[in-house]
């Protein structure tokens, strides 16, 4: 398997656990009245388990981003390329102070910037 991929597989599989863990949390008591008014299994899963865990399914995309923005920048201090790779082998190595400290604040303003987004989507579609 190329290595282009690891990321995203691993990815995909702690996404997959999120969204679990989101879907676990509707409360079993609008499950039971969709049931009781008659709805299908998918009906439950589309209009019930999706729309009352819109909110956190955002956040935890939200949490998904920024965790691979962080195996992305520790992949390329080990030479995976990458933001993590600039700083080191250019920050670092060539003893560029200005170059390294520009990248972790690039980091932290793209972390910013994507939790913000995040928070403020999910506030948007949260129904409480």
């Amino acid at each position: 398997m190329p290595r282009r991929w690891t990321l995203s597989l691993a990815g995909l599989f702690y996404f997959a656990r999120l969204v679990e863990q989101n879907l676990r949390d509707v409360p079993r008591g609008v499950i039971e009245a969709a049931q009781a008014m008659g709805a299908s299994h998918w009906t439950i899963v589309r209009h019930v388990l999706l729309n009352e865990s819109r909110a956190s399914l955002v956040l935890s995309a939200t949490t998904l981003m920024i965790s691979l923005l962080s195996y992305s920048a520790a992949a390329g201090m080990i030479g995976g390329g990458g933001l993590g790779d600039l700083a080191i082998r250019y920050g670092y190595n060539r003893y560029q102070n200005d170059v390294m400290i520009f990248m972790v604040i690039l980091l932290v303003l793209m972390v910013v910037v994507i939790q913000t987004v995040g928070n403020l989507l999910a506030a948007k579609l949260d129904k409480r």
